[in-house]
C-alpha cells in the first residue's frame, strides 16, 4: 500500500503539475533550496515518500528471501525490488524536465511520465502477486477445490422445509397490518440494498462529466429513474429465482417463495417499474433510457437466467450490470458514452468479484444448496481467495488510472489509498480466520472502499 501511496500521489502531482514548482534534485531551486510555493512542497513530499516507501521495499524483500520464498514469490519480489531504483531514477529524470514525447501510439502520446506510471504499477503488481501467492502457500489447502465434472453442482432435490425457514408475518384479521406487511413485501422485492450504491455510482458519473447538461432535474430523474431500475431488476429476479429460493436458507423468506406476493402481482409490478423507469430515462435522453432498459435485461435474463446458474463466471461477466449505471449517468449529462463513463464502469465491473466473492464464501454451503456454480462452490475457497487479492489489485489500478482524468484531486487520491488500506487488511485477515466473520469483515470492507471512493468522487469532481 505504501508503493500504491507513491503511484497514486505521483499521479496527481503530475495532473496537478505540481513537479513543476521544484524541478530541480533532490531539493528545489539549487538542488538543495526549501521550495518557496505550495506546489512545490507537494512535489518535494513526493520525493520524501519515495525515499521512505523504498526503504520499505528493500526491508520486505530482504526479510522474504530470508525465509526461503517458493520460485513464483522470489520472483515476483525480484521484479518489484530490480525496479524501484530504476523507477526512482526515471522519477527524478522527469521531474527536472524530462517530460519529451517518445512515441505518439494510436493518436496517444507516449511520455515518459506515462511510463513511469506504468512502471509503478509494475512494482505494486510484483509486490501483490507476491503477497497472494504468499498467502496461500500459508493459508491454502490444495484439496479444497470440489469433485465436480460439471460448471456446478446438482441442485438440491427439495426446498427447505418449514421448520427451518424464519417465521413468515402473519397479518390475521387486522387490515392495518395486511396493507404495512404488503407494502414492505413488494419494497422488498425491489432490493433496495442495492439502490444507494448503484445510485451513488450514477451520482458519481454525473459529477466526473459535469459541464452545462449536470443540473438539479437532470441528476433527479436520473436517481430516481436508476432507483427504479433497480427495483424492476430486483422484482423479475425474485419471479425468475423463487424457487431456487425456497432451497436456500438466506432467500427462504423472500416475499415469493413464502406466497406473500403472487408471480403475476410482481411480474405486473416489475413491467411497472420498467415502464416509469425508461420514461424517466428518456426524459432525460434517449441513450441513457436504452442504457436503462439494457440494464434491466441484463441483470434479470442474461445474469439471472443464462449467467448466475450456468457458469463460475456469472460474477465476473455479471459485474457488467453494476457498471452499467456509470454509463447511464455519463450519458444522462453528455448524451454519449465517454472516457470518464468507462473508466468508471471499469472500476465497478473489476470491483464486483473482489466484493462479491466474499459473500460466497459466507453463504457457500447455502449457494451450494441451491444450485449455483459460485467460485467457492466449483473453484474451493483457497482459489475464491486468491482472485479475491487479483481483483483488487486490478481495482486499485483502475481507480489510480483514473486520478488522469483531470477532476480528480487529493482527496479522491488519499481516500482510495487509506479505505484501500483497510480493505486489503480485511482481505489478508481472510486467508488466515477463514470463517464466515472474516468473509463478512472483508464484504463490509469492499462495500465502505466502494463508497467511499465514489463519494470522494463527487465531493473532489463538484470542487473543480
Amino acid at each position: 500500500m505504501g508503493v500504491y501511496l507513491l503511484l497514486v500521489v505521483g499521479a496527481t502531482t503530475a495532473v496537478t503539475d505540481a513537479a513543476t514548482a521544484c524541478t530541480a534534485w533532490p531539493a528545489c531551486g539549487d538542488g538543495f533550496a526549501l521550495p518557496t510555493a505550495d506546489a512545490g512542497w507537494v512535489a518535494l513530499g513526493h520525493r520524501a515518500v519515495a525515499l521512505a516507501v523504498g526503504l520499505l521495499v528493500l526491508v520486505t524483500g530482504v526479510a522474504a528471501w530470508r525465509t526461503r520464498p517458493s520460485r513464483r514469490v522470489a520472483g515476483a519480489l525480484a521484479l518489484s525490488f530490480l525496479l524501484y531504483p530504476a523507477q526512482s531514477l526515471l522519477g527524478a529524470y522527469v521531474a527536472t524536465g524530462g517530460r519529451e514525447t517518445l512515441a505518439v501510439v494510436a493518436g496517444v502520446p507516449v511520455t515518459l511520465s506515462a511510463i513511469h506510471l506504468v512502471g509503478g504499477l509494475a512494482v505494486f503488481f510484483g509486490l501483490l502477486a507476491a503477497l497472494a501467492w504468499e498467502l496461500e502457500a500459508r493459508t491454502g489447502d490444495p484439496d479444497d477445490e470440489p469433485a465436480i465434472a460439471s460448471d456446478g453442482p446438482e441442485p438440491a432435490a427439495e426446498p427447505i422445509g418449514s421448520e427451518d425457514r424464519p417465521p413468515i408475518p402473519s397479518w390475521g384479521a387486522d387490515p392495518v397490518r395486511r396493507a404495512r406487511l404488503t407494502a414492505a413485501a413488494y419494497f422488498r422485492l425491489m432490493k433496495p440494498r442495492l439502490m444507494w450504491l448503484l445510485c451513488l455510482v450514477a451520482s458519481a458519473a454525473m459529477a466526473l462529466a459535469g459541464g452545462p447538461g449536470l443540473s438539479v432535474p437532470v441528476v433527479a430523474a436520473t436517481l430516481a429513474g436508476g432507483a427504479l431500475s433497480i427495483g424492476a431488476s430486483g422484482t423479475f429476479n425474485h419471479v425468475f429465482e423463487r424457487d431456487i429460493d425456497r432451497r436456500m436458507q438466506r432467500t427462504s423468506d423472500r416475499p415469493l417463495a413464502v406466497d406473500l406476493v403472487s408471480v403475476r402481482n410482481a411480474t405486473a409490478f416489475g413491467l411497472l417499474l420498467t415502464v416509469v423507469s425508461v420514461g424517466l430515462f428518456a426524459w432525460v435522453n434517449v441513450l441513457a433510457a436504452v442504457l436503462g432498459f439494457v440494464a434491466i435485461v441484463f441483470y434479470s435474463v442474461v445474469y439471472t437466467l443464462m449467467l448466475k446458474p450456468n457458469t463460475v463466471q456469472n460474477t465476473v461477466i455479471g459485474g457488467a450490470a453494476g457498471a452499467l449505471p456509470a454509463l447511464i449517468g455519463w450519458a444522462a449529462v453528455t448524451g454519449e458514452i465517454g472516457l470518464g463513463g468507462l473508466a468508471l464502469a471499469a472500476l465497478i465491473f473489476l470491483w464486483t468479484p473482489a466484493h462479491f466473492y466474499n459473500l460466497a464464501l459466507a453463504y457457500k454451503d447455502d449457494y451450494e444448496r441451491g444450485g449455483f456454480p459460485m467460485m467457492p462452490v466449483v473453484r474451493g475457497e483457497t482459489a475464491t481467495r486468491r482472485h479475491i487479492v487479483w481483483y483488487f489489485g486490478a481495482t486499485l489500478a483502475v481507480a489510480a488510472g483514473m486520478v488522469g482524468l483531470g477532476r480528480l484531486d487529493w482527496l479522491y487520491a488519499l481516500a482510495g489509498v487509506v479505505v484501500g488500506a483497510v480493505f486489503l487488511w480485511t482481505i489478508v485477515r481472510l486467508h488466515y480466520e477463514r470463517d464466515e466473520s472474516a468473509a463478512f469483515r472483508a464484504f463490509h470492507a469492499s462495500n465502505a472502499y466502494l463508497g467511499v471512493v465514489l463519494l470522494a468522487v463527487v465531493v473532489d469532481a463538484l470542487a473543480l
